[in-house]
């Protein structure tokens, strides 16, 4: 892949984009070490990054054949060195049985169930200079931030539908979506849903734990890529940019108390295998760290994004996704997997079935625009989406084709006393 295959063409930039991106590249934050802590970032005492990218450098997956293969799956307990072959290109020919072992230990732990969920997008500022991204801080699209009034607003359309998980999501920016914007927004979620899930920037210990407090369940957070270098040619600015303190953000959301935390590396960015790879160990080292937290896995791939046509997923097919979410079943029984609506109709209806236990439904990655997803009732001044989706289903159509499927559609699961 060549470097510059993910830049925006500036031929294609308005005037005012091109101007934008002007100031940020002479920022002085712009290409700064991308290994280096900036000011106010918490550094905590944790050997897990250094486990992981040791395994993931290490990785040579061409050397895996069937036999490792035939082993990893006859065996009855998956270790690392059998889940790095599940993953190899040998495994390939094998994705029959993989699937096959894949729902049986998704059955044995989870049942028949599938959670459903919808994210809820409340602003799209962002100060990172992220080269994939829709949201990305010279991109020129429609900025938006829900007020709180708007924010009930499209809580309550969506808790009206029925839905009582919802992910919260802002763009990484703290002057425009700081700690506290967030934290009344968990205060009004809790009125509406049951469980309530973010995906914001990285924050320190003790902001996870005032949001924890504020009503926030559980965090997610997409390393990218777990490629250290090729993360270095992709965010050119902004406090994404610190490899480090993004990698740490689950462990500091557990010690804030936090019930669960959710990885992901974004497929398509760089070598998917060893990116799977890392995504897995990072779990699984945490995991033994801290057992007592729910812990789970998304598998997105690259989608096209605003204002560049040429972005599309890049290396990774649906069977090779498929490979990669049984091999993460096998190897880690016991967590979540999420398929989100980036991801065709037919392939979250097929993999329900074998590894993958939530999916997203009435999906809108716009900022408030959920009344029109929900009725049909356009906002004109809604902010414009982060990436295309795949999947258009409302919560009602999803509900009823899981069920058609032969699954056990659950909403929550929880008992609060």
């Amino acid at each position: 892949m060549a470097e510059n295959q993910f830049f925006v063409d500036s031929d294609k930039l308005s005037e005012k984009a091109l101007e934008n991106k002007h100031r940020l590249e002479n920022d002085p934050s712009y290409r700064t070490n991308h290994m280096e802590y900036m000011e106010g970032m918490e550094q905590i005492e944790s050997d897990i990054m250094d486990k992981v990218l040791s395994a993931m450098n290490e990785y040579d997956y061409e050397k895996y054949t069937a036999i490792d293969v035939r082993r990893a799956l006859s065996s009855d307990r998956c270790s690392i060195e059998d889940f790095k072959a599940l993953l190899s290109p040998a495994a390939e020919p094998f994705l029959e049985e993989m699937a096959q072992k894949a729902k049986i230990e998704t059955s044995k732990h989870f049942g028949n169930t599938v959670y459903l969920f919808t994210p809820l997008y409340i602003a799209n500022y962002c100060e990172n200079y992220c080269i994939y991204c829709g949201f990305n801080c010279y991109n020129d699209i429609v900025r938006k931030k829900l007020d709180y009034n708007e924010i009930e607003h499209e809580m309550k359309v969506i808790a009206d539908s029925g839905i009582e998980e919802i992910l919260m999501l802002t763009g990484e920016s703290r002057s425009m979506s700081d700690v506290k914007y967030i934290g009344e927004a968990c205060k009004l979620a809790s009125k509406y849903f049951r469980n309530v899930g973010l995906e914001i920037y990285p924050v320190n210990t003790d902001e996870y734990k005032y949001l924890h407090e504020c009503g926030a369940d559980y965090v997610t957070v997409f390393q990218e890529t777990y490629n250290s270098d090729k993360y270095e040619t992709l965010h050119l600015m902004g406090h994404k940019r610190v490899f480090p303190y993004r990698f740490e953000a689950q462990e500091r959301a557990i010690r804030g108390g936090m019930r669960g935390v959710g990885f992901s590396a974004l497929l398509g960015l760089s070598d998917f295998r060893k990116d799977a790879l890392a995504t897995a160990l990072h779990v699984y080292y945490l995991q033994r760290k801290y057992p007592h937290v729910e812990y789970s896995l998304s598998c997105p791939r690259l989608r096209p994004i605003i204002n560049n046509e040429k972005i599309n997923p890049l290396d990774v097919h649906e069977r090779q996704l498929c490979q990669v979410l049984c091999a993460y079943r096998i190897f880690l029984p016991y967590v979540g997997i999420t398929v989100s609506s980036r991801e065709e109709k037919h392939f979250r209806d097929g993999i329900v079935k074998i590894a993958a236990t939530k999916v997203s439904a009435g999906v809108s990655t716009g900022i408030g625009d959920h009344e029109s997803k929900y009725t049909g009732k356009e906002n004109e001044d809604a902010g414009d989406e982060q990436f295309e989706i795949a999947d258009n289903r409302s919560f009602d159509d999803m509900y009823k084709d899981m069920s058609e499927e032969g699954m056990q559609p659950v909403l929550n699961d929880y008992v609060y006393v």
